[in-house]
C-alpha cells in the first residue's frame, strides 16, 4: 500500500475580536502571558532533584533514596489574604505559605525537597500573580525548597471579585532512622519556644474583626501603641525554623517531640506530639506577649485561655528536650539570634495542656 500524502498542518486559529470566554471573564492569553514571565523566577528555586522545568503536566523529582521517608503537608493561607488585599500588598503571602508548610513538616524532622501551589481567583491580574509568585519564590530558595509546578485557576463567580485563595503543598524527605514522632517524650523533659513573626498565619477572622470592624482601623493607620503600620503588624511574615532545627539536629541534640503553633494554639497543637500519658505545663508568665495579641485581647474583650487557644502569642515553635541537652541547645539557638526561651515541661498527665500565670 502506497502512504498517502500527509497534510500540511493548519495554521494556529487567531480570534477576531474578544473571546467568549474572556468576555465570560476567562482571560487565557493573560494567563499564559503571566505564566510564562514567572519562569525565570521559579527557574532560581531549581534544587538537584529537579528534572525537567515548570509547564508539563507534572512535576518531576528525583527520589531521596530508599532509606528516606517522604513527608508531605497542605495548608493555605486563609482569611490573611484580606488583609494583602485591602493594604495592596502580595509579596509576603507567599513566604508564608511556603514557611508555613516548611514547619509542618520539620515537626517530623524532616527537611523539604518541592513546593507546589494553587492560586484560584474570579479574574486573573498578572501584578499579583507576579507578587505572590515571587513570595513564593523568595521562600523556596531561603528553604532550599524547589517550586516544582501549581495550578492558577480562574473562575468568576466563585470567588469574590478583587480576591483570591492561595494554597500549597510540600514534600520533604527524613531518614528513618531519624523520624521524629513524639512517642519518646517523657516526664521531666523541657518545653523551649521560638519567638513567632507575629500572628503568622492564624487567627485573623478575629483579628481583623476586632482591629478593622470593632476599632475601625485601616491598613496604613498607624498600630496602636507601635511605630509600624496596621498591614505591616499584620502582614509580618510567618516565620520558617527550618534553620535553628537543623541546627540541633546537626549537632546530634536530641529532640523527643516539636510541635508548630499554628490554628488551635498551644492547647490543640502540643498534645499532637505527646504521649497519652503526657501533658505539658506552659507558663505564659515566661515570655513577653507581643502588643499585637494584648491589643486584640484588650480590644476584642477575649477570654486568656481563648487567646491562647486561637494565637500563637509570640511562641511560633516549640522544642521538647531532655533536661540534660537544654542548656547546649539554649547556646547554639542563641547562637543563631533566635532568642530561645523555656516556657514549661512535660508531665505525668492525659495528653493535653495547661496553662498557669
Amino acid at each position: 500500500m502506497k502512504n498517502k500524502a500527509v497534510a500540511a498542518p493548519k495554521k494556529a486559529v487567531v480570534l477576531r475580536g474578544k473571546s467568549a470566554y474572556s468576555e465570560a471573564g476567562v482571560d487565557i492569553d493573560s494567563k499564559m502571558s503571566g505564566i510564562q514571565s514567572i519562569k525565570k523566577m521559579v527557574a532560581g528555586t531549581r534544587t538537584p532533584g529537579v528534572i525537567g522545568g515548570i509547564g508539563s503536566f507534572g512535576g518531576l523529582f528525583e527520589s531521596p533514596g530508599k532509606d528516606h521517608m517522604l513527608v508531605s503537608s497542605a495548608d493555605g493561607v486563609g482569611t490573611k489574604l484580606k488583609v494583602a488585599s485591602l493594604a495592596g500588598k502580595h509579596d509576603t503571602v507567599g513566604q508564608d505559605l511556603v514557611n508555613h508548610c516548611v514547619n509542618d513538616i520539620l515537626v517530623q524532622g524532616a527537611k523539604p525537597l518541592f513546593f507546589m501551589d494553587y492560586i484560584g481567583t474570579a479574574q486573573f491580574d498578572a501584578e499579583i500573580f507576579h507578587d505572590v509568585i515571587k513570595g513564593l519564590c523568595i521562600a523556596c530558595k531561603q528553604n532550599g525548597c524547589a517550586l516544582l509546578g501549581g495550578e492558577t485557576a480562574e473562575m468568576p463567580g466563585l470567588y469574590p471579585p478583587g480576591e483570591y485563595d492561595l494554597v500549597g503543598t510540600i514534600v520533604g524527605s527524613v531518614k528513618k532512622s531519624r523520624i521524629i514522632t513524639g512517642e519518646k517524650i517523657q516526664p521531666g523533659d523541657v518545653l523551649i519556644g521560638l519567638p513567632s513573626g507575629g500572628l503568622q498565619t492564624n487567627g485573623f477572622s478575629l483579628a481583623r474583626k476586632v482591629i478593622f470592624e470593632s476599632c475601625g482601623l485601616a491598613p496604613h493607620d498607624l498600630f496602636p501603641g507601635s511605630k509600624q503600620s496596621v498591614a505591616e503588624v499584620l502582614l509580618a511574615v510567618h516565620k520558617s525554623f527550618l534553620k535553628p532545627i537543623s541546627a540541633l539536629l546537626d549537632a546530634k541534640i536530641p529532640i523527643p517531640g516539636m510541635a508548630h503553633i499554628t490554628g488551635g494554639g498551644f492547647y490543640d497543637n502540643i498534645p499532637r506530639v505527646l504521649p497519652k500519658s503526657c501533658g505539658a505545663t506552659i507558663d505564659r508568665s515566661a515570655w513577653t506577649t507581643p502588643p499585637v495579641f494584648e491589643f486584640i485581647q484588650r480590644e476584642g474583650k477575649v477570654d486568656t485561655d481563648e487567646m491562647y487557644r486561637v494565637f500563637n502569642m509570640g511562641i511560633g515553635y516549640v522544642i521538647i528536650l531532655r533536661e540534660k541537652n537544654v542548656t547546649e541547645a539554649m547556646q547554639i539557638l542563641k547562637k543563631l539570634r533566635q532568642a530561645p526561651v523555656v516556657i514549661g515541661g512535660i508531665t505525668k498527665g492525659k495528653n493535653s495542656v495547661t496553662c498557669i500565670n
